[in-house]
């Protein structure tokens, strides 16, 4: 008799694209009657009342989850892409590391059983099978904070985390000299470092989550194993302004810097790749209806809006941000693929694509995004300016494939309180970059060559990455460099709903006390003619920019 798993068919390539017209109703223009918008304003939200003839573009809705995940990993362990099965390539002597993406991903947290809980027991399994017992996992940190003990116990399930923490489950220190090794270098001449456990492994497994198309491929081992010394090859102005979008692979500088790197690290070693995608589901029964397009809000809608409103007013900002680091989203996975690297990332990017990608006709004079209270880099955190800053210009303005939703030297308007505040534990090394480096220059190619090697060798950040739950000293320099296309592209950027006009100052940007006021500010060069896009999210939607 046939094994459960046999019944799970291969999806084709071909079989992963989106229904073009279906997705073209997710665009709408606005007219008179619309109804306000809901804007996402750090831990609030605006209700703004937009211009007739807004463009909005919203997410695709959820794609149908896997029935049974758990087979669905098993089914992907025995048929692999372009590899041996997983038991094929184990016998009792083998050294295996199993390295993990950390807490960045995805936003907010999901629900438990976290993805990497499934993905780790199967693969556990699997390996205890076998008789494989030399086995470490290491949390794929790279120059991000250290998980706390509590985050990774959530995030790997009781199983692993009491079978190996913590001497076999950690987080990668990348300023631990000895556990670190140069593999070499590759034909651009960048510098190869990682993980000693790793290199020195007999099979290395990268359990990957994709939320979008930036995450996974040679960028998993490549950025998460890896020291300053390898990232500082792609992680900086130079590279970033040569990428057309983060969120297109295929015209990034970034990815192929990664590429070549992880092209290399998987010549030296057996890399066994696990990437996994996951559907929009964010929002639970009672939340659902901010997925929605405002004018198809339903008397029940409207009632748990001003319900969710009230009680968000009603609490102070401390107990706001706990409530919301609370939440966990009901998030679906829609697909899992093991194997070999590039082959894996191109099933993973091809399903990632058909749950966000919105076709979309032309470019807008000005475009609005609001930033909510959560970013990879602030997870049970603080959103801090720098970090508004990458969110903004670094990762909405790059929701696109062909080209930018803004023209060529048009204006960005963000939606943010935009207030002084950082978390002291998590971003030591941010409070001296935005209130030193940024106050004497926001020139990237500047600040990298003044700052950014003395902020990476600082004694005191590095000790507190190291011991502490600090992000590396070099971290915001990377956060600022994000931005690099936005502010290449972008004639002006304006912070709508700004609390203190003197942060944007700092980061370079204009301040409006509303969003009102900023759409006049923006549309003044341009009159009534002023063409304005609003990219509705989260959840996550990239626009297929014709």
């Amino acid at each position: 008799m046939a094994r459960p798993e046999a019944r799970l068919g291969e999806l084709k390539l071909p079989e992963l694209r989106y229904d073009l017209e279906a997705r073209r109703e997710l665009v709408v223009t606005l007219n008179r009657r619309s109804q306000p918008r809901l804007i996402p304003y750090g831990e609030d939200f605006l209700v703004e009342k937009l211009p007739a003839g807004t463009r909005v573009i919203y997410p695709p809705p959820p794609l149908e989850a896997l029935p049974d995940p758990d087979m669905a990993i098993r089914y992907a362990l025995l048929r692999p892409l372009n590899a041996d099965p997983l038991f094929a390539q184990l016998n009792p002597n083998l050294r295996v590391t199993i390295a993990i993406d950390d807490i960045s991903l995805p936003l907010p947290p999901m629900r438990r059983p976290d993805i990497r809980e499934r993905l780790l027991n199967a693969v556990l399994q699997t390996l205890a099978d076998y008789g494989v017992d030399d086995v470490h996992l290491i949390i794929a940190t790279s120059l991000h904070r250290r998980m706390t003990e509590s985050e990774i116990r959530r995030m790997v399930g009781e199983r692993a985390f009491k079978q190996f923490w913590p001497e076999r489950l950690y987080n990668f220190d990348a300023e631990n000299r000895s556990e670190l090794v140069m593999l070499g270098k590759t034909e651009m001449g960048e510098e190869v470092w990682l993980s000693r456990r790793a290199a020195e492994s007999d099979l290395l497994i990268y359990l990957n989550i994709n939320l979008v198309p930036m995450d996974g491929g040679h960028k998993s081992v490549a950025v998460g194993l890896a020291p300053y010394q390898s990232l500082r090859h792609h992680h900086n102005p130079s590279t970033l302004r040569r990428s057309h979008s983060y969120m297109d692979p295929r015209n990034s500088a970034l990815h192929h810097s990664a590429d070549r790197i992880g092209r290399l690290i998987n010549r030296q070693l057996n890399v066994f790749s696990i990437e996994t995608a996951i559907n929009t589901r964010m929002y639970g029964p009672m939340l659902d209806f901010l997925h929605k397009n405002e004018d198809r809000f339903t008397d029940w809608d409207r009632w748990r809006l001003k319900g969710f409103r009230w009680t968000v007013g009603a609490m102070s900002r401390e107990l706001r941000r706990e409530a919301l680091y609370r939440y966990a989203a009901p998030y679906g996975m829609t697909g899992v693929w093991a194997g070999e690297t590039e082959t894996v990332h191109q099933h993973a990017l091809a399903r990632v694509f058909q749950q966000y990608a919105v076709p979309v006709k032309g470019q807008s004079d000005i475009l609005i995004v609001g930033v909510p209270y959560i970013c990879p880099y602030n997870v049970n955190s603080i959103m801090n300016p720098v970090l508004v800053q990458c969110t903004g210009l670094g990762y909405l303005f790059n929701m696109f494939r062909n080209k930018p939703l803004v023209k060529p030297g048009g204006t960005m308007i963000i939606c943010h309180p935009l207030r002084d505040e950082f978390h002291p534990e998590h971003h030591p090394s941010y409070i001296e970059f935005f209130h030193r480096c940024l106050s004497e220059t926001t020139d990237s190619l500047e600040l990298e060559k003044r700052f950014e090697a003395e902020f990476a060798r600082n004694p005191t950040y590095i000790h507190m990455y190291r011991y502490g739950h600090a992000y590396h000293g070099v971290h915001p320099f990377y956060m600022w460099y994000w931005g690099e296309p936005g502010r290449q592209h972008c004639a002006r950027v304006i912070a709508a709903g700004c609390e203190e006009p003197e942060v944007a100052k700092r980061l370079g940007w204009e301040a409006a006390d509303t969003l009102d006021e900023a759409i006049a500010m923006a549309a003044s060069p341009y009159g009534r003619s002023a063409t304005i896009t609003y990219l509705h999210l989260p959840p996550l939607v990239i626009a297929d920019v014709e």
